[in-house]
């Protein structure tokens, strides 16, 4: 059995002369949660209505379920939660009646209705119209219109777009349950590395159309580099001193920074450049944040 829920093979994407997806090979496994990321344009969303069927590819082939979507798209979609960009709902009807209309559409049974409000936490306010939710109660409302029918994929494209705080923090908290309590696999989008470090087991960064990086979020992890930034006397005859020992040392501003040698302990080079004669004012571990590796991946205006 195919490992991966979702797998694209060279796929690319042109609008008239422009090029939004350029020959990408997603690969999603099952049963995690695989964050897309990106900057605003960099191609996700158009990825994702690829995945859906709703455009078709340039060229390339999208599978889901190991079957292609051009030839299987209803027989897959029966199996897809999805929700694009922002919930459609109808403002003036209760959370229930939305959720009805969407349960006839899908054919789904009735009891479909009390279980995706339990799960998103909306039973207490069903009869409510959705006109008088929060955003976040919104959003929460659009996740379970795409849990009805029980999906064994869920595609969220920016949930938490335009959410507070507290609202990222729910949406989050919903996203990670659900593979561990309901065998689910989800793919959600962001352009926000420390929303998605959170929830994800998985990570594709994409910029530009092209795929940058896709892998683990821990291989992600594995790319952080550590540095060692010394405040100390003398400084030149110090970075010569150090870079005749074998050492990386870089000079930035009023410090040297030195990269973290695997071998060789802060208090190690500390000790070397006291007994030497050198006055250590400051030495500082720092270790380059994912925000860091994301942001060198897909430019600085990110």
């Amino acid at each position: 059995m195919n490992q991966y829920v979702i797998e694209t093979k060279e796929v690319e994407k042109r609008f008239g002369s422009f090029l939004a997806v350029d020959h990408v090979n997603l690969q999603v496994p099952k049963g995690g949660i695989y964050g897309f990321l990106g900057p605003n344009g960099a191609g996700k969303s158009t990825t994702i209505r690829m995945l859906l069927g709703l455009i078709q590819p340039t060229s390339g082939r999208v599978e889901v379920f190991g079957k292609d979507i051009r030839k299987e798209r209803l027989a897959i979609l029966k199996k897809v939660g999805s929700m694009v960009e922002s919930p459609s709902y109808y403002g003036h009807l209760t959370a229930y009646e939305n959720l009805e209309i969407t349960r006839k559409i899908l054919k789904a049974d009735k009891k479909e209705i009390a279980r995706v409000l339990d799960i998103v936490r909306l039973n207490d306010v069903k009869n409510k119209a959705v006109k008088k939710f929060s955003l976040g109660m919104k959003q929460r409302l659009g996740i379970a219109q795409a849990l009805l029918g029980k999906p064994e994929l869920l595609i969220l494209d920016e949930p938490t777009n335009g959410l507070d705080p507290a609202g990222i923090l729910e949406i989050r908290s919903l996203i990670k349950s659900l593979p561990e309590h309901f065998g689910m696999t989800v793919l959600i989008s962001s352009h926000i590395l420390t929303e998605i470090e959170h929830i994800a087991t998985h990570v594709g960064i994409i910029n530009k159309g092209k795929l940058m990086f896709q892998g683990s979020l821990a291989q992600l992890q594995n790319r952080q580099v550590e540095e060692i930034k010394l405040d100390v006397s003398e400084k030149e005859k110090a970075f010569h001193y150090l870079s005749d020992l074998g050492y990386g040392v870089t000079v930035s501003q009023d410090h040297l920074l030195l990269k973290k040698p695997v071998d060789h302990s802060s208090a190690e080079i500390n000790r070397k450049l006291v007994m030497e004669g050198f006055d250590v004012n400051q030495i500082i571990m720092e270790k380059s944040t994912l925000e860091d590796i994301f942001l060198q991946m897909t430019g600085k205006g990110a």
